[in-house]
């Protein structure tokens, strides 16, 4: 369920090595963060949780695996999904020197749920958005339709990066969206983030930062949770 930090990794200063054989440009790039909580489009779906990645990337085209691993269940009832692994796979066209078009899919795998309950173990997701670079802001807008739970989703996003020292930045992030199911109720869900991002060596670099997310279903909770990662280029 990261797709919403792919859409603002460009706000982090995350690092990537490039192969030197012009013949075969491509970057690969691995992150071990850390959450207090897990939230994705304003729900929470667990609480301190472990979140790896790994992404590989090669001209226009990208694909990586991203997962949550909760390091305690959750003592909330209303939390159902704990292990969490994603699959994604995405092409970025760019339009002119400052916006480019993403498309993809990304596959949810949940490994520990009872198959017997009726919930999915997996689900499938489309996404297409276009992002880009306005004066020193740089604004995102996405759709997703998610096939299996017949789901949309649309989210608008906007970044802004502070230069603090020449190895620190302060990168700051706002997020709305709506979550609309072909059945049941929509829901509008928003959030603010700020990251700190330091550059260790050109190739590496770790960030703190500290989040709020809400959405405006009923009953719903407010979010404070803080992130720690660092992120290295192979």
């Amino acid at each position: 369920m990261k797709n919403t930090a792919i859409i603002l990794a460009a706000l982090a200063a995350g690092a990537s090595l490039q192969a030197e054989e012009p013949a075969s440009s491509y970057s690969i790039t691995v992150d071990f963060s850390y959450a207090s909580e897990y939230v994705f489009r304003g729900t929470k779906f667990a609480d301190e949780s472990f979140q790896p990645s790994l992404e590989i990337a090669k001209d226009n085209w990208y694909a990586g695996v991203w997962a949550s691993q909760p390091i305690a269940k959750s003592d909330d009832p209303e939390i159902e999904f704990s292990d969490e692994i994603d699959f994604y796979v995405g092409m970025g066209l760019p339009l002119n020197d400052t916006w480019k078009v993403d498309t993809g899919a990304m596959l949810y795998y949940y490994p520990e749920i009872d198959e017997s309950s009726g919930l999915d173990t997996t689900t499938f997701e489309g996404y297409v958005g276009i992002t880009g670079t306005v004066s020193v802001f740089t604004p995102s807008f996405y759709t997703y339709y998610d096939f299996t739970l017949e789901t949309w989703a649309f989210q608008g996003a906007v970044g802004y990066s502070i230069p603090l020292a020449d190895e620190l930045s302060l990168d700051l992030t706002a997020t709305l969206g709506l979550v609309t199911p072909d059945l049941g109720d929509s829901y509008a869900y928003y959030g603010v983030g700020a990251v700190l991002p330091y550059k260790l060596t050109d190739n590496a670099t770790a960030s703190l930062g500290l989040q709020y997310a809400t959405n405006g279903a009923t009953g719903s909770e407010d979010h404070f949770f803080f992130t720690a990662g660092i992120t290295m280029g192979l």
